[in-house]
């Protein structure tokens, strides 16, 4: 019963797109209509309106953080084990990428999965987003930074874990991570991935 609780909590909580509330915050045009349409800070980042990028970046990565972070908490307080914090971390992520409140066609999950590791542990989390910011500023682009990052993950994940679960939980996030990356890999392949900070047109 409360793992169920923390499961549906954790979903409902992935499932609030920052993208879209900064979009309403800013006036600015709802992330899902331009660019590549993904309710995403990178997408937000293409308005032209960088301080709507960051609050979606922060609100993204923090929802994911503050869920494993309650998960500790409560797993603690209800003897439930590292299982239920490790379903936690899935759940919100599945929530980021299939949002009820979005027709369950939501973000990537950069941001999120960012958060989640950085709850699991800071250190993973750091190794994580110091991989994306390296590729980042070697190639800026977004897509590839987050492929390799995801790519890492796990074999961060391995050296740094006692606990078997929590290594699977950071494999599934990164597979699903991948998957919803499979377009930004093509585009890759063919020269055609857009670069950070370029604009799209409104």
């Amino acid at each position: 019963m409360e793992v169920g609780l923390l499961l549906l909590a954790a979903y409902l909580l992935g499932s609030v797109s920052f993208a879209v509330v900064a979009s309403w915050l800013f006036n600015l045009p709802d992330p899902r209509t331009y660019g590549s349409k993904n309710p995403g800070a990178t997408n937000v980042l293409r308005s032209g309106k960088k301080v709507a990028a960051v609050v979606t970046l922060l609100g993204d990565a923090g929802k994911g953080w503050l869920a494993v972070i309650l998960a500790n908490y409560f797993s603690q307080a209800w003897q439930l084990g590292n299982e239920a914090v490790a379903g936690v971390a899935i759940a919100v992520f599945l929530g980021h990428l299939f949002p009820i409140f979005l027709g369950f066609k939501g973000g990537k999950g950069v941001a999120t999965s960012a958060g989640v590791l950085l709850g699991l542990d800071p250190l993973l989390g750091l190794l994580v987003i110091f991989t994306w910011i390296l590729v980042a500023m070697l190639w800026r682009i977004s897509s590839l930074s987050a492929m390799v990052a995801a790519l890492l993950a796990p074999i961060y994940a391995f050296v740094l874990f006692d606990s078997k679960i929590n290594v699977w939980a950071t494999t599934i996030i990164s597979l699903l991570l991948l998957w919803r990356h499979k377009s930004n890999f093509i585009n890759l392949a063919i020269g055609k991935e857009t670069r950070i900070g370029e604009k799209s047109r409104l």
